[in-house]
């Protein structure tokens, strides 16, 4: 995707990882070449995401080593955790700078 396109939208399949860090985080990496081209405050992209038809407002992290990740909160992997497969599509929230 290009700066400044607001359109696109993206579905991949991910494996869940869960970060190693405090709290134990679990993300859905998101492949290069469907990642944003640009990060933003933060690090981060306001997007609309679905994971496995489960739809939440949140944002894709850019890590520097790890690439970009979608956190995906227990409420949404409805039991599903690290090394677990997940279908998810994000698309930009533009009602979120």
């Amino acid at each position: 995707m290009t700066d400044g396109e607001r359109s696109w939208q993206e579905t991949f399949e991910a494996t869940l990882v869960r970060w190693s860090g405090p709290g134990g985080w679990v993300f859905a990496p998101v492949p290069p070449d469907q990642a944003p081209a640009s990060a933003g405050p933060f690090g981060r992209v306001p997007v609309t995401a679905t994971v496995d038809g489960r739809t939440w407002s949140t944002s894709v992290w850019r890590d520097r080593r790890a690439g970009w990740l979608l956190p995906v909160p227990a409420r949404i992997r409805a039991g599903k955790d690290d090394g677990d497969n997940v279908l998810v599509a994000i698309e930009p929230d533009p009602s979120r700078p």
